[in-house]
């Protein structure tokens, strides 16, 4: 069931926060009402599950017995997790879809152990199970789940973890005794089959399982964990897996990606399972007293930080997700600020916060220590806490499947309802909150889709298998092309890797470092030099950040990493904000930032990369419909049920009444003199990253009839053009608009239009760190920022020049327009744009669609003072001719 509704505004009631006693108590008299159902076990844990005093080896369980074990924790299984247990029974592989808090983890892992009982056990110890997670913190979660519901079940089995953070000597411990099952990330699953020793282990396993396929399915790392399926599906054709997901469009794509090598490989068809529960899921949004009808982003809302601050009062705990971590610094500060008895009671969650700092905050939640914590992403996945009750989204969340996988985080138990609440930072951004909630109703969430044939990934690979045990290029081959990744690649690209790695392409054969593979005497091309194995070992992965610097105390302890960037702008004595203080620089030493606490409360903010997120298609789209909606209401003079319509009235009344609402299958174009120039506004609700390149690409062909100048601004609604010399755009958008938007010759135009060299080198600085080119260097002995792009820098102008047939180049040039700017869905909107009703308004005034357009072209050019100022003058003018009624 899910329920929908806005909060109205209120007063601040400054009630005192409970004491931590009284709200741990009722935190667990809450858990305790909670239907007797299964309960997730990454959330449940060991304490959550009760011997019933009987213990018995794994043999021994089958599926009564589980049942029995269900009982004596006075739990009932869903009847998906029996189909579950079914599928696995039968030696099938498959994808479990189901919520956040479902009981999806006891649904694969007591399948995993009734599959191994009915198994004939290996004669030498080995691992059984693997269970495969995308970030280190859940593994140690996930551990303790799985060993702590053995208690009654199977007393022979243990269950440990390895990932990066994992000593020496534990990973001494578990190849000495190989443990049940073993947690661990794609990377360290690639490190292990860079070692010939564990391929014997590796080759007994049973069951690999996937936690959180969604976040991998997208990206490199989705693409390492499916070569090394197909690997280990080469060890073991019997080998079942498993992938588990809270969040996809498009879940048949996205299992046959996962098993693809499963199938060819045994022909037995995959079990797709959807864990469908009653489960309550409450979006609504905070819709403060009133909203300008002017709006314009860069204020992060937080105007609205008394509101927030009431609503974690009315909740046990809660957590306060921020898109970028400037904006949990920011926020972070200013509820302090406004309550100082949250001291001790709040916390900052992000990850760049030194692990200890994370560790600790993540153990404040579980306990229910904490009232709330401000943080990013970095706990969007897989970590559960059952004392949260409340998720908070400060602004757009910019995608429907992140707003669920955030409203996930609260009420993490079957029987528990999930509330997340949206707070706009800005008017528009309340009818994302509409469409977002629209959009998840109507199960319109987003897509998510391999990469296909990334070399950079394949030449990692090729190294890590010539490490372990070294490979023939026939056999290697074929396996590679069992992962839906590489089931299309061609020989001739797959020899070029092979000789790329071997004698470091055409440019780079007179290096021997390059030289990484050589065939050896028995006919296997392997790894033969120890410095380049250890290099290659400490380089495996296709994580790559920008280099950052610790910040450390001068007296000692770290409290975590920021980007060298941004301290580089900084000399002894400026102060910064980060982990929640504000921070005096007193010297950089060894990329080190060495800090003491400022006196002052004026700082700083670190900037980030990776700022901005662009609105996806299915939120964009559920937009134009949430704006239709609004016309139609405008049109009939009735009111929306909606309450973010509602309270957008006087915005979108204002829009009608000066030009119209963009809405489905309708182009709003709106042309403006003024004493800037001649602006073109135009509104095709594609995302920020598309309207880069169709600003740039219809400025480019204008250009070419007439020469003129543009300024360029977007935003995720549309964009500017901006010119001195006048243009007449109603002959070409009325007249001969499919040569405007015309998708012919799109690949040359954009290419002339951008500087798309620009753009492919700087993607050709991940896929040189990923394909070996470009070491980041020993522990304590890290390369800067400048260091790693001159040495990226350096490879791309010499394949250049001296290696155009580099096919590292050409996955370049095509990952900066598939990624940078999103070619195919450029190529689309172009398609929406040619099949749409264009409407052309002649506007005297921006108007209020246009308004955030002009302010994102002035931010570039005005300080932050000055800019504030001059929207100030700006809205009181137009708020003036509003209210005169003038349009």
């Amino acid at each position: 069931m899910t329920e929908f509704r806005g909060i109205p505004p209120g007063p601040n009631v400054g009630t005192q926060l409970k004491a931590l006693r009284r709200k741990k108590k009722q935190a667990d008299n809450r858990m305790a009402e909670a239907q007797p159902a299964q309960a997730d076990a990454a959330s449940s844990g060991p304490p959550s599950v009760v011997s019933n005093g009987d213990s018995f080896p794994l043999k021994h369980l089958n599926l009564e017995r589980l049942h029995s074990w269900f009982e004596s924790q006075q739990w009932q299984p869903f009847e998906y997790q029996n189909e579950v247990w079914s599928a696995m029974l039968e030696g099938r592989s498959g994808l479990l879809h189901a919520t956040t808090g479902a009981g999806k983890t006891f649904a694969v892992w007591m399948g995993a152990l009734l599959r191994a009982a009915v198994l004939p056990a290996p004669r030498a110890a080995s691992t059984r199970v693997m269970w495969i997670t995308p970030i280190r913190a859940l593994a140690a979660d996930t551990t303790r789940a799985l060993q702590g519901s053995l208690a009654g079940l199977a007393n022979d089995c243990t269950v440990a973890v390895q990932t990066g953070d994992t000593d020496s000597a534990s990973r001494s411990a578990i190849q000495k005794k190989p443990p049940f099952a073993l947690v661990t990330t794609p990377e360290s699953l690639t490190l292990m089959l860079s070692r010939e020793a564990s391929l014997k282990g590796l080759s007994a396993l049973n069951v690999l399982v996937v936690d959180e396929w969604h976040e991998l399915i997208g990206n490199k790392r989705g693409v390492q964990l499916q070569l090394a399926i197909a690997r280990l599906v080469s060890l073991n054709p019997t080998l079942q897996v498993w992938g588990l997901s809270a969040t996809l469009g498009n879940l048949q794509e996205a299992m046959h990606t996962l098993l693809y090598p499963v199938v060819l490989g045994s022909g037995i068809e995959p079990k797709l399972v959807q864990g469908r529960l009653p489960k309550k899921l409450v979006i609504d949004s905070l819709i403060p007293d009133s909203f300008e009808r002017f709006p314009w982003g860069g204020h992060l809302g937080i105007r609205h930080v008394e509101n927030v601050a009431r609503e974690i009062d009315s909740a046990s705990t809660t957590l306060v997700f921020t898109n970028t971590r400037s904006q949990a610094e920011i926020w972070y500060q200013a509820l302090l600020d406004i309550r100082p008895d949250y001291a001790g009671l709040l916390a900052l969650h992000h990850g760049s916060l030194d692990k200890s700092v994370r560790d600790w905050v993540e153990q404040g939640l579980k306990s229910g220590a904490l009232k709330a914590v401000v943080c990013t992403s970095s706990l969007d996945l897989g970590v559960d806490f059952l004392p949260v009750e409340r998720v908070i989204q400060i602004g757009s969340p910019k995608g429907v499947a992140r707003l669920l996988q955030r409203a996930g985080r609260s009420g993490h138990a079957p029987g528990r309802p999930s509330r997340i609440t949206v707070v706009p930072t800005h008017a528009l951004e309340l009818m994302e909150a509409a469409a977002a909630r629209f959009a998840a109703e109507n199960k319109q969430i987003e897509s998510r889709y391999s990469p296909e044939n990334p070399l950079d990934v394949l030449v990692q690979h090729l190294v890590t298998i010539a490490m372990g045990g070294g490979f023939t290029p026939d056999e290697l081959f074929n396996e590679v092309r069992l992962s839906k990744a590489y089931s299309t690649l061609s020989r001739e690209s797959f020899d070029w890797a092979l000789r790329f790695v071997v004698q470091g392409g055409d440019s780079l054969q007179a290096y021997p470092d390059y030289q990484r593979v050589q065939l050896a005497e028995d006919g296997k091309y392997r790894v033969l030099r120890r410095d380049i194995a250890r290099r290659h070992a400490m380089s495996i992965g296709t994580i790559l950040s920008d280099s950052a610097m610790h910040v450390a105390w001068m007296t000692g302890g770290r409290l975590g990493t920021i980007e060298e960037g941004f301290i580089a702008r900084l000399k002894a004595g400026d102060c910064f904000s980060f982990a929640g203080r504000v921070l005096e620089l007193v010297k950089v030493r060894d990329m080190t930032a060495y800090v003491r606490k400022a006196n002052r409360k004026k700082a700083t903010v670190p900037q980030w990369q990776g700022g901005k997120m662009p609105l996806s298609s299915e939120l964009a789209h559920a937009s134009l419909q949430m704006l239709d909606e609004a016309h139609q209401h405008i049109g009939n003079n009735t009111r929306s049920a909606k309450p973010e319509l509602q309270a957008l009235e006087g915005l979108l009344k204002l829009q009608q009444a000066w030009s119209d609402l963009p809405r489905p299958g309708v182009l709003l174009v709106e042309q403006l003199h003024s004493k800037e120039g001649h602006h073109l506004f135009v509104y095709p609700f594609e995302g920020r990253m598309v309207h880069i390149g169709l600003a740039s690409l219809i400025a480019w062909r204008a250009s070419q009839h007439r020469p003129n100048t543009f300024s360029i601004a977007m935003n995720d609604y549309g964009f500017e053009l901006l010119s001195a010399e006048p243009i007449d755009w109603g002959v070409w958008l009325k007249d001969e608009p499919s040569q405007l938007f015309s998708a012919d010759h799109l690949l040359q135009d954009i290419t002339d239009c951008l500087n798309a060299s620009e753009l492919a080198q700087r993607r050709f600085r991940e896929i040189a760190h990923i394909s070996g080119l470009v070491f980041q260097g020993y522990p304590g002995a890290g390369k800067s920022t400048k260091q790693l792009q001159a040495s990226s820098g350096l490879f791309y102008e010499v394949f250049k020049k001296h290696d155009s047939g580099n096919l590292l180049l050409n996955q370049a040039e095509r990952e900066a327009l598939e990624q940078e700017l999103e070619l195919n869905r450029l190529s689309k909107a172009l398609s929406n744009m040619r099949q749409s009703r264009l409407v052309w308004k002649q506007i005297q005034r921006p108007t209020p669609f246009a308004f955030p357009l002009l302010i994102e072209r002035l931010r570039e050019s005005v300080s932050n003072e000055s800019l504030n100022d001059r929207v100030a003058r700006m809205v009181k003018e137009l708020e003036e001719a509003a209210l005169a009624n003038v349009g």
